[in-house]
């Protein structure tokens, strides 16, 4: 059952404009193009970040920490109670008025030292200054590299200034090993974000931090089996190129240099909407979109390809919202100081 699912899953008049097929991608003459078992190779990449991040950590990010001034406040551990623990745990972090008065009878503390202790425990649980830092830190690192990288491997590559040269000869591209390692290392780090994200720090926009890594793997994956890969590594150094300003932003936000992490993040906000709003789906996305029919007829791969890329141009958008309305904060908050 699972070997007819993949005959039909891999079936050449879904993934190939017509005429054209896996047979074409097919190592020759000293041409190597990129295969679909390429890709395991992002497991260990993955596991390889997972534990050069702990290092990175450790014996990188926490020095600096100490040395930028992030400062932990004390918190108050809750004392312990099984009750309160078990209903903490078990039922809600934030019982209702109800809920305090039953377990008033339970335990026999006032109403107060009730909501005190759920308070506390809350606390303890909330990740401290020091874990934000260094999580920041790594990203931060990883995203400035990866985009000098990938501006590297790109710099002297024709579909950088004309998108529409990303299609050339499609699918019949030769892989390069600039190419090759640009596409793995990304993949790998965008797994070890997926491996890592039950232990990261939760954040708000926790789901669609899912939504984007997954999509992002997928885009990665689809894209490489197919020898979408010119276009891939375009998309990729779009989002790398303002992710950087965002981690060191935080960074100095927890640090508390308040007055470095709001000037950084206005130039986060603006080049986040160029790249996002503009490059992304007024050059990158008309180049796989609109341009592409003009040379072949449309097929499945071509809906799909283009239906992940909306899906994070969705998010670009929601993401677009927020940043935009922190940046209005800032300035007003910086005029106010300067009157």
């Amino acid at each position: 059952m699972l070997s007819d699912l993949g005959e039909w899953f891999w079936q050449e008049h879904l993934w190939f404009p017509k005429g054209l097929g896996w047979a074409d991608l097919e190592d020759r003459d000293g041409r190597v193009y990129a295969k679909a078992q390429d890709l395991w190779v992002a497991l260990p990449i993955a596991v390889a970040f997972l534990i050069i991040r702990q290092i990175f950590e450790r014996f990188v990010a926490t020095p600096l920490a100490f040395y930028l001034g992030v400062k932990e406040t004390v918190r108050l551990k809750a004392p312990h109670n099984p009750t309160l623990e078990s209903y903490y745990c078990n039922v809600t972090k934030t019982p209702s008025q109800t809920s305090v008065a039953s377990l008033c009878k339970q335990t026999g503390h006032s109403e107060r030292q009730v909501q005190r202790w759920f308070r506390r425990r809350r606390n303890q649980d909330r990740p401290s200054l020091l874990k934000k830092f260094r999580e920041a830190s790594w990203r931060f690192t990883f995203y400035l590299l990866a985009f000098i990288a990938g501006l590297a491997s790109l710099i002297d590559k024709p579909w950088l200034y004309d998108l529409k040269a990303m299609w050339d000869g499609f699918p019949v591209l030769t892989l390069l090993p600039s190419q090759y390692w640009y596409y793995m290392i990304e993949l790998g780090f965008y797994g070890s974000l997926l491996f890592s994200v039950a232990s990261d720090v939760k954040r708000k926009d926790f789901k669609e931090q899912i939504v984007h890594h997954v999509a992002t793997i997928l885009l990665i994956s689809f894209s490489w089996c197919v020898n979408y890969i010119r276009a891939g590594t375009l998309i990729m150094l779009v989002h790398d190129s303002a992710d950087y300003f965002l981690e060191s932003a935080k960074m100095f936000n927890y640090a508390g240099w308040r007055n470095a992490c709001n000037y950084i993040f206005i130039m986060f906000a603006a080049v986040f909407i160029v790249t996002r709003l503009v490059i992304f789906p007024f050059r990158i996305i008309y180049c796989t979109w609109i341009y592409p029919v003009t040379v072949y007829e449309p097929f499945f791969g071509y809906y799909f390809f283009n239906g992940l890329l909306m899906i994070l141009q969705c998010l670009h958008i929601f993401w677009a919202v927020l940043i935009i309305k922190i940046a209005v904060r800032f300035l007003t908050n910086n005029e106010k100081g300067g009157r």
